[in-house]
C-alpha cells in the first residue's frame, strides 16, 4: 500500500467514524427533543399520541382529585378554549395550585387523557413559560367572539 492510498483510506475511515458519531448525536437529540402544546392544539390534533411533549396551561379550578392514599392525582389542564385530562402519579410541586400555571412532561393516551411524568409549577407571580402565556392569549383573543368558547373535554 503506497503511502498515498494509506492517507485516502484514513481520511475515509475518519470521515465514516464521523458520520457515525454525527448520527448518533442527531439521534440522541431527536429521541430528547420534547415540544410543547397547549390544549386546544391537542384538541386540534396536533399533537402525537403516544409520544412525549409538553403540555402547558392552566389547572382548572376544582378539577385536583386524588385516589385515596395513593400518590396519584388527576386534574384537568385548560388555556380557557379547551381542556385535558391529566392523571399524575408522583410528588407535585409546592406551588401546584387549581388556577395557576402549570406545564406537564408526558404523552396521550389512547383514551385522550394526558399521561404525566414530570409535573412543573410556575414559580412566582410573575413568571409563565413563553410558549404557555402565548397559547393562553391566542386562545383568549380566538375565543373572544364566539359564543361557544367553553372547555371541551376530549
Amino acid at each position: 500500500m503506497t503511502p498515498r492510498q494509506r492517507r485516502l483510506s484514513l481520511l475515509l475511515a475518519a470521515l465514516a467514524c464521523g458520520g457515525v458519531a454525527l448520527a448518533l448525536v442527531l439521534n440522541a437529540f431527536r429521541s430528547n427533543l420534547v415540544f410543547f402544546f397547549s390544549p386546544s392544539q391537542i384538541a386540534a390534533r396536533e399533537a402525537p399520541v403516544a409520544r412525549a411533549f409538553r403540555l402547558g396551561g392552566l389547572v382548572e379550578p376544582g378539577s385536583i382529585r386524588r385516589e385515596g392514599e395513593s400518590l396519584t392525582i388527576h386534574f384537568v389542564v385548560t388555556d380557557t378554549r379547551h381542556t385535558v385530562p391529566v392523571v399524575y402519579r408522583g410528588l407535585l410541586p409546592d406551588l401546584f395550585r387549581e388556577g395557576k400555571g402549570v406545564v406537564a412532561r408526558g404523552a396521550l393516551d389512547a383514551g385522550g387523557t394526558f399521561v404525566a411524568s414530570e409535573v412543573l409549577a410556575k414559580h412566582d407571580e410573575n413568571y409563565m413559560p413563553p410558549e404557555a402565556a402565548e397559547a393562553l392569549k391566542r386562545a383568549a383573543n380566538d375565543g373572544a367572539g364566539s359564543a361557544g368558547s367553553a372547555g371541551v373535554r376530549r
